[in-house]
């Protein structure tokens, strides 16, 4: 077994957020699935204006303009939908393990 000893205060780089992003009204991919203690990032790459919003309750975004984005980080599993608030058909999964 090898060791990795870092020096303190040393800070061991973040993952970059997982991307979801907001295409043509859709949420791509749809279902994506994380280890616990992932950041998910949505990015709206739409005209029209579109939210994130947790189906109970534990997140949200504000609109979303063109380009703009919302994260969130999951620290326990399960499954989270959500969808857009502005518009219903809109839906997605986090996926927690």
């Amino acid at each position: 077994m090898i060791a990795v000893l870092l020096p303190i205060g040393a800070e061991v780089p973040a993952s970059p957020p997982a991307p979801v992003e907001i295409q043509d009204s859709t949420y791509v991919p749809s279902t994506l699935t994380v280890p616990a203690g992932t950041t998910v990032r949505w990015t709206n790459r739409d005209e029209e204006t579109h939210t994130v919003t947790s189906d109970k309750g534990l997140f949200g975004s504000a609109g979303l303009d063109l380009a703009e984005s919302f994260t969130y980080t999951f620290t326990t599993p399960g499954v989270y939908p959500y969808s857009c608030d502005l518009h219903p058909f809109m839906q997605g999964t986090i996926v927690v393990n």
